[in-house]
């Protein structure tokens, strides 16, 4: 199996676990009657996963380097507390497919300025009429697979 192959599966488990996440923390939000709890609960967890990943394949020195880092750079921790506390607010009320819906369309959008740009040091792939298209596909199989 090959590196792309790979990664693809990696990216495809990923993506199946989103849903899942969003649905065992709306629900968690919902037992505590606190969206801001459950995402304090799931942080603590994720952080002492994280944590052990980190002692466990012998990367703990890599945290040292931390101080010389670009503060921009740390704007992803903020951007992951958004996006679960939304999904874990809005997903009871809004219903689960719906929220993601949104979150997909809202990646589409967002991962071709990045692709276009070559933000933050990532390859740039220009955006061509065929990925437009495709893109635009995307975005109305994903509209259409929510509705009744």
């Amino acid at each position: 199996m090959g590196d792309g192959v790979r990664h693809a599966v990696l990216m495809f488990a990923a993506g199946m676990g989103v849903p899942l996440l969003a649905a065992l923390n709306a629900a968690l939000g919902q037992r505590l009657g606190s969206p801001i709890a459950a995402g304090a609960i799931m942080f603590a967890v994720a952080f002492a996963c994280a944590l052990a990943v980190l002692v466990v394949t012998g990367q703990g020195p890599a945290l040292a380097r931390i101080p010389g880092q670009p503060p921009v750079l740390f704007m992803a921790g903020a951007l992951m507390v958004f996006y679960l506390l939304s999904i874990t607010f809005v997903a009871p009320r809004f219903g689960l497919g719906n929220a993601i819906l949104f979150v997909l369309l809202g990646q589409i959008v967002s991962s071709t300025v990045i692709d276009a740009t070559g933000l933050m040091g990532l390859a740039a792939r220009p955006v061509s009429p065929t990925r437009l298209l495709g893109l635009g596909v995307m975005a109305v199989g994903i509209v259409l697979s929510q509705r009744g």
